[in-house]
């Protein structure tokens, strides 16, 4: 979009019991990024041109209906609702979404807003994101869209999916990076004062406070020996003898609680140490390695690519946090 003389007109749909963030959240990344070379034009709408009543009982204010936008669309963001059954049950919308889609270079949705997309057919055959308490939902209800339940937002062609509430902003700065660059997307999360945009395929939880949902005392203990100490000589013998149980026990009780090996587990880990020692520290990559328990760059570098798919230099450099030194270095106050 850079250069381009015309406006980027953002349209987001709004209807009865949306949720406000959902809205709020990538309309002021999108108006903020305006200030640093956008050329954003967000216009709020309902499919009755009436306003609208949000989740938490607040009005929302819209400019019309789907035809007082113009032709073409540069985006098209679809909101969600946590009852998302009544969104699709609403046939106006469905089918309002739908003509959009046509008209707009490229579809988003925030959270259950996958929802409407799938009704409206738009998921067919993609893969999708949306709020990981959903995913299930949304997989047995629509069985042509593949879902993934982990990232923070999934793109496939011109289709943007993304999961719960603050993720939309996370959607909304890529898309701003993807239209402007990478400077203009940093100043936009530094302005409006967020953690610089997450990549989409980062978790949508900490792996570490995953130890809370595990039931087998065997399985809690090696999982609170690894969230404690991320860099720690963690095999899988070593953390089976923690929870007095055989490796291979072991091994059978975390994919049945967790989905996910030992070894896989103590990765996850030291994967978000190294992002946040990446963030808010300035120790050589080869330190940070050492730090969070990888043994070497090139192990973490794989790690990295292999889930977040950007090396750990490129991730520092694009997802600093801009706090001051002061504040990152607590870790109370970390995004």
């Amino acid at each position: 979009m850079t250069g381009a003389a015309r406006s980027h007109v953002v349209a987001v749909v709004a209807f009865d019991g949306v949720q406000l963030l959902d809205v709020t959240g990538p309309a002021e990344v999108f108006t903020t990024a305006n200030g640093y070379g956008g050329r954003y034009d967000v216009r709020i709408v309902s499919v009755t041109g009436e306003d609208v009543r949000t989740s938490g009982g607040i009005r929302l204010g819209v400019e019309g209906t789907p035809d007082s936008l113009p032709g073409r669309l540069g985006t098209l963001l679809v909101p969600g609702r946590r009852d998302w059954r009544r969104a699709v049950d609403d046939a106006a919308l469905t089918s309002g979404v739908r003509d959009l889609a046509e008209r707009s270079r490229r579809v988003a949705s925030v959270c259950a807003g996958a929802f409407v997309l799938a009704e409206a057919g738009l998921l067919n055959g993609r893969r999708a994101a949306t709020h990981w308490r959903l995913a299930g939902e949304l997989a047995a209800a629509y069985p042509a869209v593949t879902v993934e339940s982990d990232p923070l937002f999934v793109r496939d062609g011109p289709v943007i999916t993304s999961a719960g509430i603050t993720a939309g902003m996370d959607l909304a700065l890529s898309l701003v990076e993807e239209d402007l660059g990478a400077d203009p997307a940093r100043d936009t999360a530094r302005e409006l004062v967020v953690f610089m945009a997450r990549p989409g395929g980062q978790s949508q939880f900490s792996a570490r406070l995953r130890p809370r949902g595990a039931a087998h005392p065997a399985v809690r203990a090696a999982m609170d020996a690894v969230s404690a100490d991320p860099g720690g000589a963690h095999s899988p013998a070593a953390l089976a003898r923690r929870g007095k149980v055989s490796a291979r026990h072991l091994s059978r009780l975390f994919r049945g609680e967790t989905g996910l090996t030992p070894a896989q587990y103590v990765e996850s880990v030291r994967l978000e140490a190294a992002q946040a020692l990446l963030a808010s520290g300035t120790d050589p990559v080869e330190a940070v390695a050492d730090g969070a328990g990888f043994g070497s760059a090139e192990t973490m570098r794989r790690a990295f690519q292999q889930t977040l798919g950007v090396s750990p230099t490129h991730y520092r450099a694009r997802f600093r946090t801009t706090a001051a030194p002061s504040a990152a270095a607590d870790p109370g106050m970390r995004s």
